[in-house]
């Protein structure tokens, strides 16, 4: 059976361990955002009141290590069970470094070869990092199942929700019409409840060779954008270089960072 791997692997030591139940447990370290109350005065980082604060040292204790458990190499329908440099929830670490930051999490992805189970237990192997500050629910969302038959937990977490983030979905032309009907029930439902949605979505520009084009192309970033140009949405491109990388891996240059809301 043909099986792929993430590319991020190879890329950097994650000080992987390989368990009994095939599986490794990997460490992904980063470092914690600096402190809003400390700014720059005459080139020296000083906190609020004016005391000197000296800049923390890589490797230094209060750096902080998110551990995932993952799949070194899958079939192609199980992708979902390694960790790449965009991911739907995928094995949670997204949805585990978000919970740093919001009050509440909930975590998606279609339960596929046990991975809503793996989230769960990453989700454990975290606990302490998170120090029970931060809800994190792990709810099933395929994208190809009509809103009719979506669960009344998924609804409500729907209507509750800000924001939304999703990565790496855009890869199929079948699944990206399907994500993008998700994203039609998302705005509809948040105008129906009054509370508006914010789409952040990541994806990374795979280019080909094309012989129609003749010509390097990225096919399914142009055929999302295609079938999206009569949509009441609003497209804002951030600039993934506007700020700073806090994990540990090779950041792609062809990464896309789309802000999407619904136009009025």
């Amino acid at each position: 059976m043909y099986k792929v791997t993430s590319e991020i692997y190879g890329e950097t030591n994650y000080n992987s361990v390989k368990g009994d139940n095939g599986r490794v447990l990997s460490k992904f370290k980063f470092k914690y955002p600096q402190d809003e109350n400390i700014v720059a005065q005459n080139g020296m980082l000083v906190d609020k009141d004016g005391d000197l604060t000296v800049q923390r040292k890589r490797g230094s204790t209060l750096d902080g290590v998110i551990a995932i458990e993952h799949s070194e190499a899958t079939e192609l329908r199980l992708v979902g069970l390694q960790v790449w440099r965009e991911l739907g929830a995928g094995v949670g670490l997204t949805s585990i470094a978000a919970a740093f930051y919001t009050q509440q999490v909930v975590c998606t992805d279609v339960n596929v070869g046990g991975i809503l189970d793996l989230i769960r237990e990453n989700v454990k192997h975290n606990f302490k990092l998170l120090q029970n500050r931060n809800k994190i629910d792990v709810l099933e969302l395929d994208f190809l199942k009509p809103v009719e038959e979506y669960a009344p937990d998924l609804l409500k977490a729907i209507d509750n929700c800000d924001i939304v983030v999703a990565a790496d979905v855009i890869y199929d032309d079948d699944l990206t019409n399907a994500f993008i009907h998700v994203i039609d029930v998302l705005f509809e439902r948040g105008r129906l409840s009054g509370k508006n949605k914010t789409v952040l979505i990541a994806l990374e520009k795979r280019y080909v060779f094309t012989l129609s084009d003749l010509d390097t192309t990225a096919p399914m970033f142009e055929y999302f954008l295609k079938q999206t140009i009569h949509k009441p949405w609003l497209f804002e491109y951030i600039d993934t270089n506007s700020f700073p990388q806090y994990f540990e891996y090779d950041r792609s240059r062809h990464l896309v960072l789309l802000k999407v809301t619904y136009g009025k």
